[in-house]
């Protein structure tokens, strides 16, 4: 096999890994089903009525397939949620930034390689923007974060969980910990309780871009002025092609945002 006809069958293997994993592979399947099952239908001349079930089975499948799609995410992302720039580091005194805050992203309560609790993935990824803030500009860091409504009482918060992780990778430390929230809202208000008994009312906001229209508007309700610091957009470097391919990373992204819509929609 000569090199250039090798190179052209590996650069598929993104798209038929693809294919064989469960969101596509599983869909693709279910597709087939419905075909087969409308061919017979078809074949017996049954009437519209016994036809719309499988319709509906049909468009369901397919606005599954497009949920699944990182394109239709990133689409979503565009339309549905107000944008939200790029920090610039000038930003920061420009706007009289008092103290970066990173708000909780999850944990993992029992990572068995760590021998306890550990920030999940998305926080520490927050986390890890927030410490580039104040390596860069020198300002105390915030973190907050509870235990969440659908936690347990004895496990640890996540600022505290964070706090290790700093320890881990040498970063500053936390001047404030919030420790008691349950979601967004509480959140801003028992962060924005610790910071203005300090005297700190101007901060600069780290979440994911999908997350902080709908954080902006607590931490503002809250009495703070808010600079926003998001990362981690919806976006992909994958080909186009794979991006309209289904995956788990499409459908998850995809419920973000139509969650953080929702949100929106219902945050007075």
């Amino acid at each position: 096999m000569t090199r250039p006809l090798l190179d052209s069958l590996l650069a598929l293997k993104p798209i038929l890994t693809t294919l064989a994993l469960p969101a596509a592979s599983g869909l693709l399947c279910v597709m087939a089903m419905l075909l087969w099952a409308w061919r017979r239908v078809s074949a017996s001349r049954q009437t519209i009525k016994a036809r719309l079930p499988l319709s509906l089975a049909g468009l369901s499948c397919v606005g599954l397939w497009l949920l699944s799609c990182q394109a239709v995410a990133i689409w979503l992302s565009l339309h549905l949620l107000p944008q939200v720039a790029p920090l610039q580091l000038e930003d920061l005194k420009r706007h009289n930034v008092q103290a970066i805050v990173v708000l909780g992203g999850g944990v993992e309560q029992h990572a068995a390689e760590y021998g306890g609790p550990v920030l999940s993935p998305d926080a520490m990824s927050r986390l890890l923007y927030g410490v580039y803030l104040v390596q860069a500009s020198k300002l105390p860091m915030a973190y907050s974060g509870g235990i969440g409504w659908a936690g347990q009482s004895e496990q640890m918060s996540e600022a505290q969980v964070a706090a290790v992780a700093l320890g881990y990778i040498g970063g500053p430390r936390l001047r404030w910990q919030e420790n008691q929230s349950r979601d967004t809202r509480e959140n801003a208000l028992f962060t924005a309780q610790l910071l203005k008994a300090d005297g700190v009312t101007r901060i600069a906001l780290v979440t994911h871009a999908w997350h902080m229209p709908r954080s902006i508007k607590q931490f503002e309700a809250a009495g703070l002025v808010v600079t926003p610091a998001p990362m981690g957009y919806v976006r992909s470097d994958a080909r186009l092609l794979l991006q309209w391919l289904p995956s788990g990373t499409g459908l998850r992204e995809s419920a973000w945002v139509l969650r953080e819509w929702l949100g929106l929609l219902l945050t007075t």
